[in-house]
């Protein structure tokens, strides 16, 4: 996967979720709000940081490098975006 650079328009608060993956069975969230690099009306995207990466605070502005991974589900014949 390539790393793109974005500019952060907005971050939310990080906050907890119940995770069987994680040893304390906790995991930290936080939705961040991502637009391209480029003019005013560059596409935006909607993220979570999972983990230690959702304790970091971000400034809208800050240009970071980010790895966008897509995937959907089916379901009842309905498909699911993640």
């Amino acid at each position: 996967m390539n790393a793109k650079l974005m500019r952060v328009v907005q971050q939310g608060e990080a906050f907890a979720v119940q995770s069987q993956k994680s040893e304390n069975g906790q995991l930290m969230k936080c939705n961040i709000v991502l637009q391209e690099m480029g003019g005013k009306f560059e596409n935006h995207y909607v993220a979570t940081m999972l983990g230690n990466m959702a304790m970091f605070k971000l400034a809208p502005g800050d240009v970071v490098a980010v790895t966008l991974r897509f995937s959907t589900r089916e379901y009842n014949g309905q498909v699911f975006h993640h």
